[in-house]
This record gives C-alpha cells, structure tokens and sequence, in this order.
C-alpha cells in the first residue's frame, strides 16, 4: 500500500531551531522525523512512498540522493577506508516519488497533485510527517477495511499542558479539568483512505474542512481511538522531547526494533 507524506510545509513554529531546514526534515537522533516515519510503515510492509514536496524541496531530495547507510547501521570498514561493507540496510527496497505539490498549497490541494501517482491502488496511507507513534499499524488498517469507511484518521488525546474549561452562557464555570483527563481528542495525522477521497474533494479545499465535512454527512469517514504512546514535533521543545527520548534509549516508536534493543 502506497503512503503519501506531506512534507512541504514551512514549519513556522520550529523556525527558531532552523529557518533552512523544513520540518520533516529536522533530526531525531541521526535521522530526520521524515526517515523515522518511512521505517515506521517499511516495518509493516509499506515501502512505496510518495513525498508531497514544497517548503525547501531540493533539501529533502538531496537528502535521500546522497543517503548515507553508514549513520544508522553496522558496517565492516577495510583497506584504509576504500571498502565499505555493510551489514544491513534501510532503504535499498524502498520506493520514493518526489512531487513538487506547490510552495504555498494546503493539504488538500498536495493530495490532489499527487492523485496520478497512487494509480490503479484502491487504498492508501498518509500522513502530516510531523508525529510518531507506536500505534499497531496492521490493527490500524484492518479495522479500516472492516468499517468499509472511505476515510479514517487516528484519533489521539491532546500532549500539550493546558486545561479545558466548560461555562454556561453568563460565564458561570461549571467545570476545569487538564486535557489529558478530559473527552478532548484531536486528528494524530495518521490517515487511510479509500480511492474514492478523491471524489468529495474540490480544487483548492483544505482536506479536513470541506471534504472532511461531506463525508461525515454521508456517514464515511471513521476515527480510530488510541491511546498509546504518540506525539507531533509541533515546538522546539517537542523537537527536545523527542532528542531526550531517543538519547535516553526510550524511542518507543522505533517498533523495528527488538523490545531488548529498546
């Protein structure tokens, strides 16, 4: 199954960490967010990709034309250094398409662009390449095709610290709770989506606003609740977060690896 990642935003709010580098593109650990996300769905199988590309395009494709094997897995160096052998690998089957989506497109419109390259597939994945999870990504797409949706998303409690408030209409509160203890729950950024998305999509449409809508109203779109480990590197400190969870060997959304090794 194709996985479209949208990576051509301009990552405003992580400006202050780098203003040349785009968001999807800013290291956790050795690699890139982007590069965690791809091992996430190569370990269950998916490993056709499609980068909707905009913000810094030619950062992202110099990036995997000159990838380097070397930083991320074991390797057997002889002869001075003339001979590399390496023992594993991380890309050799994967398949990327690189799309050029626009410097100033929304969501929506960058899923258009790309409608030619997911072909003849009747599904898809896709994704914001801006959150990791642990989510059981097989479990995630079986109840998808079970529900006979034509869209589903996954659906998260909120990481951020701030309180919810409930009032009545003079203002009087009736309730405060932190979000993490409320009903409260927002897009994760995982999709799956049936062909057919394309169908109640129009040109220039943010994807979860007007199509999101026409499909609630024919009763087709669903959201997966989970509970589980995931997080969006939306700040610096979410960047931060993420470095201290990855230097401390609590990575826990690298499910390609062994629990020993986490």
């Amino acid at each position: 199954m194709k996985v479209v990642l949208f990576c051509g935003g301009l990552g405003t709010r992580l400006r202050d960490y780098s203003e040349s580098i785009p968001k999807p593109m800013v290291n956790i650990g050795y690699r890139p967010i982007i590069w965690h996300l791809m091992k996430y769905y190569a370990y269950y199988g998916h490993k056709e990709f499609i980068l909707c590309l905009g913000y810094k395009a030619d950062f992202v494709k110099d990036y995997f034309l000159n990838y380097n094997e070397c930083l991320s897995n074991d390797f057997v160096l002889s002869s001075g250094g003339k001979e590399i052998q390496m023992l594993n690998s991380d890309i050799q089957d994967w398949k990327i398409t690189f799309v050029d989506t626009g410097l100033h497109s929304n969501i929506g419109q960058r899923l258009r662009a790309v409608e030619k390259h997911i072909g003849d597939d009747e599904m898809f994945l896709a994704n914001y390449s801006d959150g990791l999870t642990n989510l059981p990504l097989d479990h995630y797409i079986d109840n998808f095709i079970r529900q006979d949706k034509t869209a589903s998303f996954l659906c998260v409690k909120p990481t951020q610290t701030f309180h919810v408030v409930s009032t009545q209409e003079n203002g009087l509160v009736t309730s405060i709770q932190h979000v993490t203890s409320s009903d409260t729950r927002i897009n994760g950024g995982f999709f799956a989506f049936k062909k057919d998305i394309f169908r109640f999509m129009e040109q220039g449409e943010e994807l979860v606003i007007e199509p999101f809508q026409r499909l609630i109203e024919k009763e087709e779109l669903i959201a997966y609740k989970y509970d589980g480990f995931w997080t969006c590197m939306d700040t610096f400190r979410d960047k931060q977060n993420l470095d201290d969870m990855y230097s401390q060997g609590k990575a826990v959304w690298e499910v390609w690896k062994t629990p020993e090794i986490l």
